[in-house]
Order: C-alpha cells, then sequence, then structure tokens
C-alpha cells in the first residue's frame, strides 16, 4: 500500500481564506483533506505545496494525440481542403512506431501542462496504448474507423475489437477502449451499422464527430433526410452511450435526443475557431444536463494541447456569442475541464479533489506575477495563469512530474524522433 501525504496546500474549489489543507492519497485514492494533520498516514512520502493551488487533473476529451506530428503543417485552411490536400496524404506515409512517438510528443505537452487524461481516436492505437502505459497518464483510446461496405472482416475494426480486448481496464485501471467510428461522412450506413452491432457484442461505447461543420449537416440531410446527430441515433450509435466530438451545428431538437440518451460532448473551441466551423451551442447542452466536457481536437488543428488555453477560451467565448457576462463563469469552465471531461470518458470518481476520487492532482506554482494579487485562486486559475506553472503532477496516486520535469518520459529523446518522423511524413 503506497501511501502520500500533501501538506500545505491551497485548493482552488476552497474560498474565500483558501485554507492551507492536507490531501492523504492512499494507492489510486483520495482518502482525506482537511486542515488537520490526519492519523494513519506514518511512512507517508510528504509532499510539500507551500505556495502551489492544488487542483484536479484537467481531461482532454476530444483529440487525435499522434497528430502533434503534423503540428504548424497545413494552417489556415478549410477543414476539407485541410484534411484532403495536407492531413490525409501525410497521414498515408505512417508507418510502425510513428504513432508511438508522436503519444510520447502529446502526453510529454499534456503532463507539463495539467492534463492527466484524454481521449484519443487515430491510428496505430496499440502504439498509443504502450505509450500511456509506460509515462503513467490516464486515457481513453478508440482506433478511427472509416469504411464504405458492410465487412465483419474489416481490418480496421479487427484493430479496434483487439485493441478493446487487450487494453480496456490495463495499466492499473488507467486504459480504457471505446469504438470509434469517424464521422457520418467517412463511413457508410452500412459500416455504421456493422460498428454498433460489434460495439454491442464487445459493451464498448463509441467516439465519433458529429455535426462540426455547416456542410456536413447540409451533406447529411441531402444524403439521409436527418441532421448527423439524429442520424447517428437512428443507426443505434447513441443507444450505445456515446462521446460526440463538436456536435457544433446540434438542433434544439438534437439537444433534447442527446440529453435523453445520455449522450456526451466533447467541446473543442479553438480547434472548432481555427477552422472556422462554428461555434457550439454548449450553454443550451448544459442547461439540458448533457455532460460537456473539454477538448484541443489534433495539434495540427489547435495547434497545442493547452487545456488551460482551451479552459479559458470556453468561458470568453460564449460570453461573447450570448452577451451575456455570467454565460460559463470560470467555475463552470474548470469544471467542464476536470469532472465532466471525466464523465465524457466514462468515470463518476475523477475529475474532483473529494475523498474517495482518483488521485489526478495537479499542483500549481503561485510565485508568479499574474498570480497577485490573490483574491479568487479560480478566477486566477482559469483567467490568468499559464499552462506552464503546472509543477507537480499525480495521476493514479503517483507522482509523474515533479518541479516541472515528467519522470516517465524522456523530453530530448522525443524531440529527436519527432522531428525525424515529422520530416519524413511531409518530405522535408
Amino acid at each position: 500500500m503506497s501511501k502520500i501525504l500533501i501538506k500545505n496546500a491551497e485548493i482552488v474549489t476552497d474560498g474565500p481564506d483558501y485554507p492551507k489543507k492536507y490531501i492523504g492519497i492512499t494507492d489510486r485514492k483520495i482518502t482525506y483533506i482537511g486542515k488537520d494533520k490526519p492519523e494513519g498516514y506514518d511512512g507517508a512520502r510528504i509532499i510539500d505545496a507551500t505556495g502551489k493551488l492544488a487542483a484536479a487533473g484537467m481531461v482532454n476529451a476530444h483529440t487525435h494525440i499522434a497528430m502533434c506530428l503534423l503540428r504548424s503543417y497545413g494552417d489556415d485552411m478549410a477543414l476539407m481542403d485541410w484534411l484532403q490536400n495536407k492531413v490525409w496524404p501525410a497521414e498515408a506515409g505512417l508507418k510502425d512506431g510513428d504513432c508511438y512517438w508522436g503519444t510520447r510528443l502529446g502526453i510529454l505537452e499534456m503532463l507539463k501542462g495539467g492534463t492527466t487524461a484524454f481521449a484519443d481516436m487515430y491510428f496505430f492505437e496499440d502504439e498509443t496504448a504502450r505509450a500511456v502505459e509506460e509515462s503513467g497518464i490516464r486515457a481513453c483510446l478508440a482506433r478511427g474507423l472509416t469504411g464504405d461496405k458492410y465487412d465483419k472482416e474489416d481490418q480496421r475494426l479487427a484493430e479496434n475489437v483487439r485493441l478493446y480486448k487487450d487494453w480496456n481496464g490495463k495499466a492499473d485501471g488507467r486504459l480504457t477502449v471505446m469504438l470509434g467510428p469517424h464521422a457520418p461522412y467517412t463511413c457508410s450506413e452500412e459500416y455504421l451499422k456493422l460498428l454498433v452491432e460489434a460495439a454491442g457484442e464487445l459493451g464498448s461505447e463509441m467516439h465519433m464527430h458529429l455535426s462540426e461543420t455547416q456542410q456536413e449537416v447540409k451533406d447529411c440531410v441531402a444524403q439521409h433526410g436527418k441532421t448527423p446527430i439524429a442520424y447517428a441515433d437512428s443507426l443505434g450509435i447513441l443507444d450505445r452511450g456515446c462521446l460526440i466530438a463538436h456536435a457544433v451545428w446540434a438542433t434544439d431538437e438534437e439537444i433534447d435526443l442527446m440529453a435523453k440518451k445520455h449522450a456526451r460532448v466533447a467541446h473543442n473551441p479553438q480547434s472548432n475557431l481555427k477552422l472556422a466551423s462554428g461555434i457550439a451551442p454548449v450553454e443550451k447542452m448544459m442547461a439540458k444536463g448533457i455532460p460537456v466536457g473539454l477538448g484541443t481536437d489534433g495539434a495540427t488543428s489547435n495547434n497545442n494541447l493547452d487545456m488551460l488555453e482551451e479552459t479559458r477560451l470556453a468561458a470568453m467565448l460564449h460570453k461573447g456569442v450570448t452577451y451575456d457576462p455570467l454565460c460559463i463563469p470560470a467555475a463552470q469552465a474548470w469544471d467542464m475541464a476536470t469532472y465532466q471531461g471525466a464523465k465524457c470518458i466514462g468515470y463518476k470518481d475523477l475529475g474532483r479533489l473529494e475523498e474517495g476520487c482518483l488521485a489526478d492532482i495537479v499542483l500549481y506554482d503561485m510565485d508568479k506575477p499574474y498570480w497577485h494579487p490573490r483574491h479568487d485562486r479560480m478566477s486566477l486559475l482559469v483567467y490568468a495563469a499559464s499552462a506552464s506553472d503546472a509543477d507537480t503532477v499525480l495521476v493514479n496516486g503517483k507522482v509523474i512530474m515533479e518541479k516541472g520535469e515528467v519522470k516517465t518520459l524522456d523530453a530530448e529523446k522525443i524531440y529527436a524522433e519527432a522531428e525525424r518522423i515529422a520530416a519524413r511524413l511531409t518530405h522535408h
């Protein structure tokens, strides 16, 4: 049994005087939070959090992690032009080992920025799983699935099924797996029905891009007579349990449908702005009780995996489009980045600093000019702080990063491998 005792921590959700507290961790869980030194932690590893703000680790609810390899390659383009003329041709050159290093680069960036879990949809996901296992981060993985025929021998589906059987629940419980139908425009109706059937047999949920662009909605209505989320539901996708990426153009009827079917939404404000896809009506979704987490999308359309930036943008953007300064206050934006994101990837005991929750914890260094004066720590974290203020990171009760250094990853080696692979993919 491993025990850790964090002392002198200020907790972001406390207030108004932010008393210094102890946080006790036993194995994977938070087992004590309080002002008084707890009994039963003799011999525990002590972490002194003086001058640090303790918060739950952020959850990146939608990304394509190995796309870090294509960061800054193909910017300022429309979505389909970008995909067809830059991204897909480069991805066609991916080989064994490439996504392992691309994933390690993304994990390093996320851990250094206070993100402790992510939901991924990409290729070579067995390599992604291995990188997750070795690094100590938490992840929910799906193999991106595209296809136009009903084929029970489909190689991509077989990879996703194997991923589920090999990795779901593994890495000390840090790894879970979903099926990953890419989008209505890359999967035929027959293929999507096959995936729903496969998900039912496995008992797995699904992670899918839906209603990302206005053109996607128009094409889906023209082809299937339904808007994308309603179309996905008609095939049984929402009944399987679905994490919906984007939902930018979700209609009021679809929002009611998502609430009824307990769908969760990964809101990607920065990627949606960069690709000029639009602004998702997340305040309407949250009003209906739909869990809305935050995602960065891939680093090719963002261009970083900075979840604190995403949190700030979510709080700012929706005030601007609703003309309501009370829309998504700091605490709600933070809840989206942590607890709602955890719900997106299937957890009820993650994303909060509470006894009984999984110990995914970040200590932020407040010894910076923009952390003064300290009227409201939550406001400072969401509106003023930098992701690089993350000093110490624990995932599943283990210290993964200390004083800004990720203990489980060799940064120099990762940078060198990523540069080598990216040069080959883009023919530099």
